[in-house]
């Protein structure tokens, strides 16, 4: 199931456990908020709003309060001595999306426990530990060449002889 909800001036399309950056909302990150301007829900059937789907929310769970990266808003008028420097961070919240209500339910008050991974298959544990053994085999072999190749570069780290300066020819005067 899928939904089109609109917040700060912007549309966007999430799916249940989807993590999305938005303009800041306010909420501690743990708090369950909800948005209820929502344009479509889709899935077997695809419900449209006009302009939103009465009775339709999306709950998300805040994860962070951030703020981007620095932007820095120079201008320069030449020839006048005029220069402004301004900086600026966009705040923003990141969410995961916890659920898409239809029908007018309310959504939980607390987040649903998240499902922890499990680890590595055996398998791959066995073609990993194959792997670093390969690679202390050859390391094994590389170490004459590395020191070679470090008497190599060592060699060419040298500067140069200083050259000897060369007479100027002179300019050729019109008598």
């Amino acid at each position: 199931m899928f939904a089109v909800f609109k917040t700060g001036g912007k549309q966007y399309r999430v799916a249940a456990e989807d993590v999305l950056k938005i303009d800041k909302v306010k909420g501690e990150p743990g708090e369950i908020v909800e948005f209820g301007e929502v344009l479509v829900v889709g899935g077997d059937s695809v419900t449209l709003g006009a302009p939103t789907v009465a009775g339709a929310t999306v709950a998300a769970e805040v994860l962070d309060q951030a703020r981007g990266p620095k932007i820095i808003a120079f201008k320069k008028r030449r020839r006048k001595n005029s220069r402004r420097k301004r900086g600026f961070r966009q705040e923003f919240t990141l969410l995961r999306i916890t659920e898409i209500l239809t029908d007018g339910k309310k959504a939980s008050k607390t987040a649903p426990p998240r499902p922890k991974r499990a680890p590595a298959p055996a398998a791959s544990a066995d073609a990993a530990a194959e792997a670093s053994a390969e690679s202390s085999d050859s390391e094994a072999t590389e170490q004459p060449r590395s020191a070679a190749a470090g008497k190599a570069k060592a060699a060419k780290a040298k500067k140069p002889a200083a050259r000897a300066k060369r007479p100027r020819p002179k300019a050729k005067t019109k008598k």
